[in-house]
């Protein structure tokens, strides 16, 4: 049976192949289509990975079309529910502008906000509020989205904005007990959700301090010419919407239904609902506008209002202020501007769940693992697994768990506690999955702020810090202890067993 098993498995250099071939085309891609490389050319190159990584295990393995057919319907599966979120992001994003909700939120927030400490405030606020939510899907996409807009008015750079958002919402991510990866990274390792929180505070601490830093440090060399256009913006957004604090009831109401522990898909579904209500109520001038309408007193205003709120849900919208750059700001894209992600989503997980499928991502970790001598050689290949796996499958679900099944018994063998492979897997795995453009945390939070993800990477200090630290602590052993007793390692063994 080992022998046919063994027999199954590629070699690690064949393994590497179809992945060669994607990052080959992926660059093409990008060098031929620039920034419109999502909109079909990186779904080209994921599924011309997939095939090759198809034909090569099907013609010299002979591994069957059903095990790839049942693991791409496992797979999809799995995110199907991903799928959906993003559809309520899209239509959250263009109810939230349309209602008045972000109009409001940047109006008050270019006023309040000083452009020398925007980056460290964007990036302490999203930190707070991810982590009281434990999602930063649900963070980036609704005060993250105010965030850029208010970074474009005071003219900070979008790339350093979305940084700044992206490593706040990752921080309160990884560390939210509320947060899916972080109980899902501790029950993988079968470890106590809260001791392994607390022991994530040794790499993440230092790791957020530093990066709050940088963020502060840059914004003290912003010019202060954008005060001179606050009035511009200001200005431009109260002649165009119904600027009220009743439109912050939406937001409130969302804090609230994520404070009850609400599922993210409620949370959003209800949100855009309950800005769409908000916007009949306060901006009917404006749904009219979008549904085709010229004035209100017409016989048919009411219909272009619903017309015009059915398409902020679904479809692209654009509001005149009067003021090009304002313009664009207002924009958004709906349900639609989501399709394309979605897309890259499907194509992503396709690849991934053929390369699990044809054990070619068993093949490249098994020599990963015969590389591990020393207490750092065993944390950076788990680091580097985690890595490797969120550019391979795709999702930093998938990263997690199977890092967390690749190394569970490697660590234990070795005498480690669980939470040094429970840190690792956050440290590796959900911090660097929103920095692979296919990545699905990457697809959705580049669409989500409008910023490329090969744009933003440089400026998400927290999240390629992360993983640095977690090697510079195994480096010195700081914190990192070993089993204190064989009763406790036969314990473990007897969990992982269960």
């Amino acid at each position: 049976m080992t022998e046919t098993k063994d027999k199954s498995l590629p070699h690690p250099l064949i393994a590497a192949i179809p992945l060669v071939v994607l990052i080959g085309l992926l660059a093409v891609v990008i060098a031929l289509f620039g920034s419109d490389s999502l909109s079909g050319g990186s779904q080209i190159a994921l599924i011309m990975g997939m095939a090759v990584c198809m034909t090569i295990s099907m013609l010299c393995y002979r591994v069957p079309w059903k095990t790839f057919e049942k693991q791409i319907g496992k797979t999809i599966g799995d995110v199907s529910v991903t799928l959906l979120i993003l559809l309520c992001v899209g239509m959250l994003a263009g109810t939230w502008m349309i209602s008045g909700v972000v109009p409001t939120l940047i109006y008050y927030g270019i006023q309040i906000l000083s452009p020398k400490f925007f980056l460290v405030s964007a990036c302490a606020i999203c930190a707070l509020v991810s982590l009281l939510s434990g999602s930063s899907w649900t963070t980036i996409a609704t005060i993250g989205v105010a965030l850029m807009g208010i970074g474009q008015a005071l003219d900070v750079n979008h790339a350093w904005t979305a940084g700044a958002i992206i490593s706040g919402a990752y921080f309160g991510d990884k560390m939210s007990p509320l947060s899916d990866t972080t109980i899902l990274a501790s029950s993988s390792t079968h470890t106590d959700l809260f001791t392994h929180i607390r022991y994530m505070m040794i790499t993440t601490v230092p790791t957020i301090s530093i990066t709050l830093i940088i963020f502060l440090v840059a914004g003290f060399g912003h010019s202060n010419e954008a005060e001179l256009h606050i009035s511009e913006y200001t200005e431009g957004l109260s002649n165009t919407f119904n600027i009220s604090l009743w439109t912050l009831i939406v937001p409130i109401l969302t804090g609230v239904l994520i404070a009850r522990r609400v599922p993210s898909l409620i949370v959003l579904f209800i949100s855009s609902l309950s800005a769409g209500i908000m916007a009949l109520i306060l901006q009917p001038h404006i749904l009219c506008e979008i549904g085709g309408g010229t004035a209100l007193a017409s016989s048919d205003s009411f219909a272009d209002m619903i017309r015009g709120l059915a398409i902020s849900f679904y479809g692209p919208t654009a509001v005149d202020t009067g003021d090009a750059a304002l313009n664009e700001l207002v924009s958004t894209g709906g349900m639609a501007g989501m399709l394309n992600t979605i897309w890259l989503i499907l194509c992503a997980m396709c690849f991934g769940a053929a390369m699990i499928a044809s054990r070619m991502v068993e093949s490249i970790t098994r020599v990963i693992l015969g590389l591990i001598r020393s207490r750092f050689s065993l944390v950076s290949s788990t680091v580097g697994t985690g890595l490797f796996l969120n550019i391979t499958t795709g999702d930093q679900f998938i990263s997690i768990v199977l890092t967390a099944d690749i190394y569970r018994n490697a660590f234990s063998e070795r005498g480690y506690e669980s939470r040094l492979l429970s840190r690792t897997c956050e440290d590796a795995a959900t911090v660097t999955s929103v920095l692979i453009p296919w990545n699905t945390c990457g697809m959705t939070q580049s669409t989500v702020l409008g910023v490329p993800t090969l744009t933003y990477l440089p400026y998400c200090f927290f999240n390629y810090l992360s993983p640095l630290m977690t090697l510079f602590i195994a480096a010195i052993g700081w914190k990192i202890k070993k089993h204190s007793s064989q009763e406790e390692i036969e314990t473990i063994a007897t969990l992982e067993e269960s």
